[in-house]
């Protein structure tokens, strides 16, 4: 039991209320995976009593968390990845055009290549702030998503730029393509989203969940589709695919969220269509406005030049 350390918390108030797994990824740094885990293992506990992952937690409620062995970086794959882009460096982030297929960072039974390991490859010194294999990573795309990317190299660029997520003034737009036509062609999605009361790898609306907002704007019709710009104002997990689902307008391609298989054949989709296109935001340390564009990746190229011919009037 050396290699383990046992760390007493007290649920802050900006977690209070949230399940227990999702409450201590936030506070702890770890993988959602690790936390599930550590529960179902009765490694966390409250009141000398073993935690459920679906209790919900209260301020100030003292928990013990049995940690596992740290992390070694040294062993985090350094897999360089063919389609890296390299947007944007400095002293303090790099801004990255992230391929689709790749994870933000390493996690327990993920085996595929990560942002973290290419950065590293690639030779980029990154910040060693927050959880040992979420190294300088500020926010995250899904696997299955390609476009922007910011990591943070310096601590103090981490800090900060955590922070401007957290307070929602980094403009996050992205591009998706939904099944059908969008009526109205503007408008807010205000859905609260939480874990799906039945199937665990999935998210849903659900009454308790935490506040969520999407802004939309179609961009262009076309036959039985709709592209569509959408700007987030919160950033949870799954939202832009769990928001349009909920409107019965899923993202081409997203069969895990109701998507149509044959119309994604069609229009040669294996993943959900979805580009995070522009990112707006403050330098962490100088102030400057910083704004960057990503172009669309080959497959969602293909995808559109298959509806060319369909735009209607």
């Amino acid at each position: 039991m050396s290699d383990r350390e046992l760390r007493t918390l007290s649920v802050p108030e900006g977690v209070a209320g949230e399940r227990i797994d999702s409450a201590l990824t936030r506070v702890l740094g770890l993988s959602r995976t690790a936390v599930v885990k550590l529960l179902e293992d009765g490694d966390i506990t409250t009141s000398r009593r073993t935690m459920l992952k679906s209790e919900r937690v209260s301020a100030g409620q003292v928990i013990e968390v049995l940690l596992p062995a740290p992390v070694n970086t040294l062993a985090i794959p350094l897999t360089p990845i063919e389609g890296l882009g390299i947007i944007h460096e400095d002293e303090d982030i790099v801004v990255i055009d992230k391929p689709v297929g790749v994870a933000a960072h390493p996690s327990p039974g993920w085996t595929g290549a990560t942002v973290v390991g290419a950065l590293s490859a690639a030779g980029f010194i990154i910040s060693t702030s927050g959880a040992a294999e979420r190294a300088g990573i500020v926010h995250r795309l899904d696997v299955g998503t390609s476009g922007l990317m910011i990591v943070a190299k310096s601590d103090r660029a981490f800090t900060v730029m955590k922070d401007a997520f957290r307070t929602r003034i980094v403009e996050k737009i992205y591009h998706a393509l939904v099944q059908g036509h969008m009526d109205p062609s503007t408008g807010t999605i205000d859905a609260p989203i939480d874990r799906h009361p039945k199937e665990d790898h999935r998210f849903a609306v659900v009454g308790t969940g935490k506040e969520s907002i999407t802004h939309y704007e179609v961009i262009e019709y076309y036959r039985a589709v709709s592209l569509v710009q959408v700007e987030l104002e919160t950033g949870r997990t799954h939202q832009i695919r769990v928001h349009f689902s909920a409107l019965n307008h899923p993202l081409i391609g997203d069969m895990t969220y109701g998507a149509d298989p044959v119309l994604a054949k069609s229009l040669a989709m294996a993943r959900p269509w979805l580009h995070a296109k522009e990112l707006r935001f403050k330098h962490p340390i100088n102030g400057e406005a910083m704004k960057f564009s990503a172009p669309y990746p080959a497959d969602l190229q293909a995808s559109l030049a298959l509806l060319s011919d369909a735009v209607l009037p």
